[in-house]
């Protein structure tokens, strides 16, 4: 009896002592860093770069995942660089507001404000980003000698990235830009700039695979969502665009040697008073390029000026191009249930290039209208399909 005690005591204590080891291996599984401990001040005057990137130094060399923590407030910074590699996860959890300086200068003449770089396994979720980008675009509309601007939120060589819950506003360029990224996730985010605020792009992606957005909602003053070269495998769906200039494959072929983009989605999306819809643009100059394999399907179009658009003669003041034809092949390309109004009588423009004509062009279940009538389209220089309801009329040749 008193050894089945002896031994049941034991059995308790041994039990106590794993739960102890447990917890304290939970606890040494991953580590966080608040920015107020080292120095950042919530009041939205007081310069916290320096707080921000020593958390960051901390975190990005932890040897275990770690969080870098923002709390409620308002922090000012200037241009900042969240440079890798790291050595494990690291996850930026923003409770407040990040803010830029009230000079534009100040973070225009750098190209960005917040910019990861060469950094694997980053998680970057939640909070409000501030650019006040207001002095400079005011600066471009006067057309003074300007700095070159700041994207407010860059991922330059980022694989494995989530991006999500984010609200950004007033960027003095784009909002956020995927640049020579892999398996990247954006989702539920905010970009917003009033509708003249010249190249405030929602979110900019280029030389990289493997992108999703979902959930997002934009309203800019120029592109939704840009799509530049070498952008393969992206997927978007549930998108709200408008006002803005749409979803853009491009514009492509500004030079010669340029790589394609292929395998490309847009799915459950309205775009309302946007200047455009679904389009892909390409300069009318020579260029070894191409876009393939893409889909626009399950579309709402309230009020949009030009709902589907080619434009492969884009040459902006006519400079660098005129005269020229777009080398940009674009093949196969399916526009499938997209219904609404157009904000102008043509809702349906192909307007490709005479040196290499669209190729694989489909139309499913188109329904456009424009001020209650049958809207209008036109082609040239396409070859596709068409079949199911089609307002306006198809202009593609079976």
């Amino acid at each position: 009896m008193d050894c089945f005690i002896g031994t049941k005591y034991i059995l308790v204590i041994l039990c106590i002592l794993c739960v102890i080891l447990i917890d304290s291996s939970n606890a040494a599984s991953s580590t966080s860093y608040n920015v107020v401990k080292f120095g950042a001040k919530p009041d939205g005057k007081s310069d916290s770069t320096e707080a921000f990137v020593n958390a960051w130094k901390s975190a990005c060399s932890s040897l275990v995942p770690s969080t870098i923590y923002v709390p409620k407030g308002r922090y000012l910074l200037n241009a900042i660089n969240f440079r890798g590699p790291c050595k494990r996860k690291v996850t930026f959890l923003n409770g407040g507001t990040l803010v830029a300086p009230e000079d534009y200068k100040v973070v225009g003449n750098s190209g960005f404000w917040i910019l990861f770089n060469r950094v694997d396994n980053l998680v970057v979720s939640g909070g409000k980003l501030d650019a006040k980008g207001v002095g400079f675009w005011n600066c471009r509309r006067s057309g003074k000698n300007c700095p070159v601007g700041a994207r407010t939120m860059t991922f330059n060589w980022v694989n494995n990235l989530v991006v999500s819950g984010i609200t950004s506003i007033n960027s003095q360029l784009s909002h956020l830009v995927i640049n020579t990224c892999n398996n990247v996730m954006v989702r539920n985010v905010k970009l917003i700039a009033p509708d003249k605020s010249p190249n405030t792009d929602g979110i900019h992606v280029e030389n990289s695979n493997g992108v999703t957005i979902n959930g997002c909602t934009m309203q800019t003053g120029d592109d939704c969502i840009s799509i530049g070269d070498a952008t393969y495998n992206l997927f978007m769906s549930n998108i709200k665009c408008g006002p803005g200039h749409g979803v853009s494959i491009g514009s492509l072929g500004q030079k010669v040697d340029e790589k394609g983009v292929e395998n490309v989605t847009l799915t459950n999306a309205i775009f309302s008073g946007s200047d455009n819809g679904v389009r892909i643009k390409s300069w009318a100059r020579p260029s070894n390029g191409f876009v393939r394999n893409v889909l626009f399907q399950n579309i709402i179009m309230n009020n949009v000026e030009n709902p589907i658009i080619i434009d492969q003669n884009y040459c902006p003041n006519n400079q660098g191009c005129p005269g020229q034809t777009s080398g940009i092949k674009i093949s196969e390309v399916t526009y499938k249930n997209i219904q609404g109004s157009s904000a102008t009588a043509e809702a349906v423009t192909f307007d490709c290039s005479p040196s290499n004509p669209c190729q694989g062009i489909k139309l499913e279940d188109i329904n456009l209208n424009f001020k209650n009538k049958a809207a209008t389209s036109s082609c040239n220089n396409i070859g596709g399909t068409s079949n199911g309801t089609l307002v306006p009329e198809s202009c593609l040749l079976n």
